[in-house]
Order: C-alpha cells, then structure tokens, then sequence
C-alpha cells in the first residue's frame, strides 16, 4: 500500500510524489551520511575513533595492528627468519586454541592458549616475565581470518604494555592452514 501526496508544485511542473519514494530519499541520505565518513576514516587508518576523542596512546595504537604495519611480520619473512643460520631466533608463542596447535604448529614454538581468556593472558604474562625486555617475541593464533581473531590484540597490548619492544605478530589473513600449512612452510604436529 503506497500512500500519495497529491500534486505539488515544484518550479512550474507538477510532481506527484510517493510516501516510499520520500522515505527512500531520506534513508538513502541518512546512509550516505554515516558511510562516507566511516569510509574515510578507514581509509586513514582511524576508524572507530571519533574526531573528538582523544589521541590514542602508543600501546593503543600498536594494538590496532592493521595489515601492513610494522608490528605486523608475514610468514615468508618468519620462515626467511627460521631457516637463515645467522639471523637472531624469536620466541614463537601461539596463542590460540590447543586443538589448532595439536594439527600443526610452527616448529619451536610454545603453546600458550587463547588470550582471549584469563587463564590463556595469565599463562602468557608468566612465560615472559623472567624475559629481558628486548626479547624478539612472534605471537600468532590463526584460528580464523584477520578481522575477526580474538587473541592477538589483547596479548599483543599485553606485551606492549608490559615494556616488551620487539613484539611481531605474524599476519596470518585466513588462518593457519591456508596461510602457512598449504604452502609448505615447515610444520610439526601434536605437542
């Protein structure tokens, strides 16, 4: 049912207008309105911050980690990293599900848990506190794509936080099979 308004003058010519074509109108305004300046935010980078807010601090802004930045190492790097005899060895530390872990892991590295949970981000705090503040440290879950991983942000602010300066985490865009195990980087299965 489409309710009419009857005819309107508008500059000499009579426009008959609809109540759907006015709501259409104005909820296509409204989208355009709240996109375009999500999209340019994310375009800048800043997305999810109002112009108002404050500046973020570093260890916020690190723990953005979005594709492409520094805090972020890809795995050809990593596996160029673990085959060179000269380059220095980082802490591998996977902090995702133990399940995931048990299928295949990067070999040399330790199963934390997710930190995502408590006793996950308690077992990660407790494996790098004896740890001198510089250590290379390489964090990676791989449980699901990118966008949507719930473990490396926290640990990643963890550390940061806690005065750790070499802290990567290794950008895995789907997850770990199809981003490492499918293209043949050295894996080991079960513990």
């Amino acid at each position: 049912m489409s309710a009419t308004v009857d005819f309107i003058l508008w500059k000499g010519i009579l426009v008959r207008i609809s109540v759907r074509s006015i709501s259409f109108i104005v909820m296509f305004g409204l989208s355009a309105a709240m996109f375009i300046p999500n999209r340019h935010a994310l375009a800048s980078g800043q997305a999810g911050r109002s112009s108002t807010s404050a500046p973020e601090t570093d260890a916020e802004s690190a723990a953005n980690l979005l594709p492409g930045s520094t805090q972020l190492i890809n795995p050809e790097a990593l596996v160029n990293i673990l085959q060179s005899p000269k380059a220095a060895k980082p802490l591998i530390l996977n902090i995702g599900p133990h399940l995931l872990y048990m299928q295949a892991h990067i070999p040399g590295s330790e199963y934390i848990g997710p930190s995502s949970d408590s006793q996950g981000m308690e077992s990660l705090l407790r494996r790098v506190k004896p740890l001198p503040r510089n250590t290379f440290i390489v964090l990676y879950c791989g449980c699901c794509p990118w966008n949507q991983r719930p473990n490396v942000r926290p640990a990643y602010y963890q550390l940061h936080k806690a005065g750790f300066t070499k802290v990567k985490v290794l950008y895995i865009a789907d997850n770990f099979g199809a981003d490492w195990v499918y293209k043949g980087y050295p894996t080991v299965k079960g513990q």
